[in-house]
């Protein structure tokens, strides 16, 4: 009887807030009209809110008079209040002026404009106590939550009730913005209705608009009062992921190994795929973290070259936030900035994998509305060719000029996904274009966008290194992008960047879209050094010993260094790139060096006549178009150590968290309250908003 009296209670609050409700739909857009996706719309005052899909379009229930936050990462708040008159509201957010500390991903911004426009999602009232289960049923239509033997532990949930959806159409759960795969749905099941805050149903296009085909049949939206609900079983997500084994640097004896060589490294991947780990509440694999990516993730103060140079050079020292006995050294590269009207004429293949493995949203649909962005911004001087690859591949866009656009975003719209993965095959067809139309003293390069899931013909990274390392020869270039989660292939595309005179980034929203190929276009698609190496001597008389942070996949042999046949990174236009060494200055007693025995044959007698001098650090680079070396030189006196800038202080920071995830045995301090309090102190000319993001991420990672 008293459920019953709930329940007619609950069903006269409904009717009556349905007679003031709206539902209102629209499309949200940045200044140069494009669409953004994934951005937050709350009600304000409320946790009640939605997303826009891949296209900026949304659609929200709400009642008239309320007030509609638009919050976006990077971007100014809009707020705009409903009228009953206004059923169709298009937002158009505008980039931040401020920095994003004061912008909160799910609900507030350091500026707010309100306007006069005309909007449901479910929230659960924690002052009840009342059970979760009675406040479900029939709040949203078409749910169902039961009990079927009077315990929290086999709670049902069903969109249209019971009887209406059969096994083989089972709704998509989404619970606290994590898809949870079908064979866990069991486990969905089983949560307490007490923790649960809001819930939202999504039908037929409504479903699929957002979360793509494996809605079809209906979405449930969760949302839990932490937040933060995890599958036990999460790790299924990442259970098919590979990564390149990771064997932390450790230190070296200056008096047995002087000298320290790498290749640049300026792929950015890491740090973008651990941000999607962590924000979805994946414990992140620590050969999923390389330091370099993540430090290089971020822009830097350094001045461009001055000198006939493509680069210039940057040199830094001082203490170690994380162990106060040793001393930490900051080398940064600045490469030159070429406007892009200046940029050579580019022949480019988009080489796209349109398999099976592509279908989810994250995956093809944010594919197209990427390439897109890159599309938007080819010149007519500039053309395109598009091959894709599933079970066999082929051709699908000849080469066209940049000024038909309509035409190459007719052909990527039309691109749809299925059949196994022939990737191998789809790199020598694309390469096979490529040389086929290749512009001398152009700008010669294969976009390669994939999970990296190849299945068919060559697939091991083995067979893909070989491969691409005959195809680099042809003085095309190569750019990966990596889409998805779940099978996510990153050894397999690092190789291939690494061996094919490329970059490798990772794409986990249009955000990222927009700056691997909106804000850095030029970098990501224009090399101006290749083959850039790095060694450093250290001076005995000042460095007991030293160790590289991060770049474990870059090292290279000492006479590589000076061998013009060994392959190296490549530096984009304007790109940075940031190395940290770690050193145990000469005099200090550390317990990660240990006693070896004297040496017979050989003496070692430090040379006094450098004095201050800490470490010479020397460069080789390539012009793009040529294959002998040019040679740079630079020294690092301990005279110049000064009051640490924000860039050292950020980096360090960065590095830090690093290897706090990888679980690093040279961390002496593992607080990460004093890594947020280090990069919040020094993340000022951020207007991307990105340094602020770290440290929400960090944050973040505190709670898992």
């Amino acid at each position: 009887m008293r459920l019953l009296k709930y329940m007619m209670f609950f069903l006269g609050i409904v009717g009556i807030s349905h007679a003031q409700q709206v539902k209102v739909t629209g499309i949200v857009t940045d200044e140069q009209k494009m669409p953004l996706p994934g951005v937050n719309i709350i009600i304000k005052g409320t946790t009640t809110g939605t997303q826009t899909d891949f296209d900026g379009n949304y659609s929200l229930l709400t009642n008239v008079g309320s007030t509609l936050e638009f919050n976006y990462v990077g971007y100014e708040t809009e707020e705009v209040t409903i009228e009953v008159s206004s059923t169709v509201v298009n937002v158009e957010m505008k980039i931040s002026k401020a920095e994003l500390e004061e912008v909160v991903i799910t609900a507030y911004g350091a500026k707010r404009r309100s306007r006069s426009v005309s909007s449901s999602v479910v929230s659960t009232d924690r002052s009840r106590r009342r059970s979760r289960k009675q406040k479900l049923n029939g709040k949203v239509a078409g749910v169902s939550v039961s009990n079927t033997n009077g315990s929290n532990s086999n709670n049902t949930k069903r969109i249209r009730g019971n009887s209406s959806i059969s096994n083989t159409k089972q709704p998509l759960y989404i619970i606290d913005g994590i898809a949870i795969d079908k064979k866990d749905v069991a486990k969905v099941k089983t949560i307490d209705p007490k923790k649960i805050s809001n819930v939202e149903v999504l039908k037929n296009q409504n479903a699929t608009s957002i979360y793509g085909a494996k809605a079809r049949h209906g979405c449930i939206v969760i949302t839990t009062h932490k937040g933060n609900y995890k599958v036990k079983n999460h790790a299924s997500y990442i259970e098919n992921e590979s990564y390149k084994e990771i064997e932390e640097n450790k230190f070296e004896r200056v008096q047995f190994s002087p000298l320290s060589t790498f290749s640049i490294d300026v792929d950015k991947a890491s740090y973008s795929n651990i941000r999607r780990m962590i924000n979805n509440g994946i414990k992140v694999p620590a050969d999923a973290v390389k330091i370099e990516e993540m430090i290089n993730y971020f822009d830097y103060q350094y001045e461009q070259p001055k000198d006939d140079h493509p680069f210039a050079i940057h040199t830094e020292y001082g203490n170690t936030p994380w162990n106060p006995e040793t001393k930490l050294v900051k080398i940064g590269l600045k490469g030159k900035e070429i406007p892009q009207n200046e940029i050579p004429p580019s022949n480019l293949v988009f080489l796209l994998d349109v398999s099976g493995s592509m279908s989810d949203s994250n995956k093809l649909p944010l594919l197209k509305k990427a390439f897109k962005l890159l599309t938007n911004q080819l010149r007519e001087k500039d053309k395109v060719s598009i091959v894709v690859y599933a079970g066999a591949a082929g051709v699908v866009l000849k080469p066209t000029s940049g000024a038909n656009r309509n035409e190459i975003n007719r052909a990527l719209q039309n691109l749809n996904a299925g059949g196994s993965t022939a990737g191998g095959e789809g790199i020598e067809l694309a390469y096979k274009i490529a040389k086929e139309h290749f512009i001398k003293n152009g700008n010669n390069r294969v976009i390669l966008a994939t999970d990296g899931d190849f299945n068919v013909g060559m697939s091991s990274d083995k067979d893909m290194e070989q491969l691409i390392e005959e195809k680099r020869k042809s003085g095309v270039f190569l750019t990966c992008l990596g889409f998805g989660m779940g099978n996510y292939k990153d050894s397999k595309l690092e190789t291939l960047a690494d061996k094919g005179n490329g970059n490798h980034a990772y794409i986990d929203t249009m955000q990222e879209a927009q700056r691997v190929l909106g804000k850095e276009f030029g970098g990501t698609l224009y090399t101006i050094a290749k083959d850039v190496k790095i060694q450093v001597e250290f001076n005995p008389g000042k460095v007991q010993a030293y160790r590289l942070i991060g770049y474990e996949n870059r090292l290279l042999a000492d006479e590589d260094f000076v061998d013009d046949t060994k392959d190296a990174g490549e530096l984009g236009s304007g790109h940075t790139v940031t190395a940290l060494y770690e050193v145990i200055p000469v005099g200090v007693k550390s317990e990660y060096l240990n006693d070896i025995s004297g040496l017979k044959y050989t003496t070692s007698k430090i040379n006094k006549e450098f004095g201050d001098e800490l470490l010479t650090v020397k460069f080789r680079y390539k012009k793009p178009q040529e294959n002998k070396s040019i040679e740079m030189i630079h020294v690092l006196e301990t005279k110049n150590e000064k009051v640490a800038s924000q860039d050292f202080n950020f980096a360090a920071s960065i590095a830090w968290f690093g290897m706090k995830l990888r679980n690093s045995k040279f961390l002496k301090n593992e607080s990460l309250k004093d890594v947020i309090t280090l990069a919040e102190a020094n993340k000022e000319n951020d207007n991307q908003g990105y340094k602020a993001e770290f440290v929400r991420l960090v944050n973040s990672y505190q709670g898992l």
